[in-house]
């Protein structure tokens, strides 16, 4: 057990993970957000991040803390919680992103950290402990968002091809080398709306469960909002050009308009799921948007092999981070 006097302590410390997991969730997702727009060579890499950077930390005025209320209160009892399962939960979720990022797997930051959550609460009390409701809409979102951005991406596609049928294809693409700093702009507004409130879901849980917050607080401290949403900007400045080569290039090759209908589509979902309060994965929302284009211009535009690869990926991200987590609560028993 952690002695009262140690416990501000361990929880600073898992307050600096959080944190440090958080600035991860930004540096390995930051190819969600401008793999497209680089790809297409509307922005260069640095002034490609600086950009999503900006429009993550933007998303603290535009999004309700529907999602931080989920994490923190919908995927386990409060009463099970503690520092054990806060600590189990961040390193099974940390150790699954620097092992996906290794190999330049785009997986994600989301389904590791709820996975992680699932596995340390599981090792201490076991499936009882979590909430089904909050569980069974975060794993549906796993294939709806994907679908969501499929759709939307591909209905986009369809929707400009003829809106600009009588263009010329010189004055399609200058028009939408503009048009994609908007889509960009959004869907990295999506980005930090929906990925910085799993970390402060997280914090939450954690302060919740130590006393330096209540359970009957509508929203978490200040300081831990602000704290997210800035160190999720800080992760995306750093990028994470390994998984840019992947989503850009290596899924199927965009040009500018294929970029802007890719992030249309995905912003579109990223701002459903946020206000619906389900923390869904950004890689799985922008890799569907961008099979969805390829798969409009024809089927053979899409590399399905390495589009295969990603979902294996996702398959093994809950169950990997939770596996993880659970060895991380126990090893943290025998540490503090």
């Amino acid at each position: 057990m952690v002695s009262m006097q140690a416990a501000l302590w361990v929880v600073i410390l898992l307050v600096v993970l959080a944190l440090l997991f958080d600035f991860m969730n930004g540096f390995h997702d930051a190819a969600n957000s401008i793999a497209t727009v680089v790809s297409t060579g509307v922005l260069r890499p640095a002034q490609a991040v600086l950009f999503a950077a900006f429009f993550n930390v933007v998303a603290i005025f535009v999004f309700h803390l529907s999602v931080a209320t989920t994490v923190g209160k919908g995927i386990a009892d409060p009463g099970v919680v503690d520092v054990h399962v806060v600590f189990g939960a961040l390193i099974g979720a940390i150790t699954w992103n620097v092992i996906t990022w290794l190999y330049g797997i785009p997986s994600s930051s989301s389904h590791a950290l709820i996975g992680g959550i699932v596995g340390a609460v599981m090792a201490k009390a076991g499936a009882g402990a979590l909430v089904s409701t909050g569980i069974i809409r975060t794993v549906t979102f796993i294939f709806v968002s994907p679908l969501l951005g499929y759709v939307f991406g591909s209905l986009m596609m369809v929707l400009v091809a003829w809106v600009c049928r009588r263009m010329a294809p010189n004055r399609v693409d200058g028009w939408f080398r503009r048009l994609q700093l908007v889509s960009a702009g959004a869907y990295s507004l999506g980005h930090g709306g929906n990925d910085a409130q799993k970390t402060i879901g997280i914090i939450w849980m954690l302060l919740i469960s130590t006393g330096y917050a209540s359970v009957n607080d509508k929203v978490p401290p200040n300081w831990v909002i602000i704290s997210c949403y800035l160190a999720i900007g800080a992760g995306t400045m750093f990028g994470g050009w390994r998984i840019v080569r992947t989503m850009g290039q290596k899924i199927t090759k965009l040009k500018p308009v294929g970029g802007f209908c890719a992030e249309t589509g995905g912003a579109m979902t990223l701002f459903i799921a946020t206000a619906l309060g389900v923390p869904v994965s950004t890689t799985h929302t922008i890799t569907g948007a961008i099979v969805g284009v390829g798969s409009v211009q024809r089927a053979s535009a899409v590399r399905w092999g390495v589009a295969g690869n990603i979902i294996w990926a996702w398959i093994l991200t809950i169950p990997a981070s939770a596996f993880v987590a659970a060895v991380a609560y126990w090893l943290s028993l025998q540490l503090f």
